[in-house]
């Protein structure tokens, strides 16, 4: 997948095609969903299909669902959206940031099917709409923990793409790091895929030779974890995506868990009653979209932390990116007290101060 050179337009693109509604209503709607992983693969897809089994247990027969797994980012999936179209489907939900540009592309298409896609920032015609995640307030969480519990100071994180979502993954993860470990290094690793196994427990490896004992990961499969639990509790790291319990109580000592159903119900629902609007979502904690996993394994007063700052997050008093934050240039980004706007977190790119490296281009 390529970098999309468009950063710097992504608060404008919130703005783009207001959405109108589509005005008639029916008995029964066909919602079919892009897959860039597999069913199984115990992360982002997985969470994706948990979600899609909710619509199918509160809709009945209500509603027809279609999937297909698998599918490229870029020229493949557009054939298969278009194929769905096709086949009428009513509503087709495209989970994966590199289905952006063809989503939009097979949208001006069939003016009359809904699309909806997620983590991008390009609604470019009416009948396209946005869903996200402030999956940044989890790494907030994540990395208390990990200034907390690391003993060698040497935290690390497996990074799929550089686009916003994940970069701005790394730095809420590493500020909040720092915040409780004045003394905390990071390390990434850029493994430049979504789901492939080998790819991501090689990185989780290559992390644990440079002495890091916390890693997150921002890729779908449980490998990571599957490699940090060879160090027989030296090492601990987090659930992505889904929960993935199998790891519990250690390494994985808390998760982000995906929660996409209220809105595929949602907007499926809208479909139904013929009032579906193109619109962008960006929910996270508090409308339970983002839900932190139970914490395992960690001193009773980590625990307390993290709960309070999953608190604190989910009522509105704390928001991750407050200031006074510089740019790793050193050059002023926010101020004390300011708060990022949503604008320039949908644009990230560029690492926060104390970072080391470079963003791939």
């Amino acid at each position: 997948m390529k970098r999309r050179n468009l950063l710097a337009t992504a608060a404008m693109g919130l703005l783009l095609a207001s959405g109108g509604a589509f005005a008639q209503g029916m008995e029964k709607a066909k919602a079919c969903f892009v897959y860039v992983g597999t069913i199984g693969d115990g992360g982002w897809t997985q969470a994706h299909h948990t979600a899609v089994l909710k619509v199918q247990e509160h809709f009945g027969d209500k509603v027809e669902l279609q999937w297909q797994e698998s599918v490229p980012e870029g020229a493949d999936s557009e054939r298969v959206m278009t194929q769905m179209a096709l086949g009428g489907c009513n509503i087709i939900f495209t989970t994966s940031f590199g289905y952006m540009d063809p989503t939009n592309a097979v949208a001006a298409k069939f003016p009359d099917v809904k699309f909806e896609h997620a983590t991008g920032f390009k609604r470019e015609h009416p009948n396209v709409g946005l869903y996200n995640a402030r999956f940044y307030e989890g790494r907030a969480i994540q990395g208390t923990i990990a200034g907390r519990m690391t003993k060698t100071n040497k935290i690390g994180y497996i990074a799929s793409f550089p686009i916003p979502e994940v970069i701005m993954g790394i730095n809420s993860y590493y500020l909040h790091a720092k915040k409780v470990n004045p003394n905390v290094e990071l390390s990434v690793v850029w493994a430049f895929t979504w789901f492939d196994p080998a790819k991501e427990a090689d990185a989780a490896k290559a992390l644990i030779d440079q002495g890091v004992d916390v890693i997150a990961a921002h890729t779908d499969s449980t490998a990571p974890l599957a490699e940090i639990a060879k160090t027989e509790g030296k090492v601990i790291g987090f659930g992505q995506a889904s929960d993935m319990a199998d790891y519990k109580p250690s390494p994985r000592v808390s998760s982000i868990i995906d929660d996409w159903s209220p809105y595929y119900i949602r907007q499926i629902q809208s479909v139904l009653d013929g009032n579906w609007e193109s619109s962008d979502t960006w929910d996270g904690i508090k409308e339970g979209t983002v839900g932190i996993g139970e914490f395992t394994g960690l001193p009773p007063e980590v625990i307390a932390e993290a709960e309070a700052l999953r608190d604190a997050i989910a009522a509105g008093t704390y928001h991750p990116y407050t200031g006074p934050i510089k740019k790793q240039d050193g050059s002023d980004w926010l101020a004390e007290g300011a708060v990022a706007p949503d604008g320039d977190l949908l644009g990230m790119n560029f690492y926060v101060e104390g970072i080391v490296g470079d963003i791939p281009q």
